[in-house]
């Protein structure tokens, strides 16, 4: 079933899909899908939390890679930002869902949110322990990245400087992730 909803938002966009199209696709009917999902908004919401979940395992593989704490949060942030940017133009309809569940705080979003601090925190403790990072607080630390890098990881972001460059971006964003290391480094947070 989520195969076909997958399927109708991508063709039809978030506005257009409905729940009785997709459950007669399936061979249910839209009763049936209300079981499992009790508003549209939770069928699409399930949609994009399976896309998000490939992402957080993809953003897993460089938290989890053999290589130092610094390379990791450059990788991590960068992956992070470039599947959004890709999904705005070449999943449009997948990113229009991210970004209202975003905004709208649902729950996919905020588990989103808790799986994307969790990785970041085994990175920053990693650089601590093994000395590379120098951040006398680790919460200072996590909050920092984050803030630093919204305008580059932040969908809503993201839409915003939809029509810039995609080199300008990258130039940005590689002088802010270069901004992020040398104060994790520094030890001033």
């Amino acid at each position: 079933m989520l195969g076909i909803a997958t399927e109708h938002l991508s063709r039809l966009g978030p506005k257009r899909v409905t729940v009785v199209a997709v459950a007669a696709e399936a061979g249910m009917t839209h009763a049936n899908v209300y079981r499992y999902f009790p508003s549209k908004d939770a069928l699409l919401d399930a949609v994009a939390g399976r896309w998000l979940r490939e992402v957080e395992a993809r953003l897993a593989g460089i938290a989890d890679a053999p290589d130092p704490a610094d390379d990791k949060i450059e990788r991590l942030l960068t992956a992070l930002a470039t599947v959004q940017r890709d999904a705005l133009f070449d999943e449009p309809n997948l990113f229009a869902v991210h970004l209202d569940a975003t905004v709208s705080a649902r729950p996919i979003a905020r588990r989103h949110r808790v799986r994307l601090r969790s990785l970041v925190e085994r990175v920053v403790e990693e650089g601590i322990t093994s000395g590379i990072f120098s951040a006398r607080d680790r919460e200072r630390a996590i909050a920092y990245i984050f803030d630093a890098s919204y305008r580059f990881t932040h969908p809503l972001a993201i839409q915003h400087d939809a029509e810039v460059p995609r080199d300008l971006i990258e130039a940005r964003f590689g002088a802010v992730i270069h901004a992020i290391q040398r104060v994790l480094r520094s030890g001033i947070l």
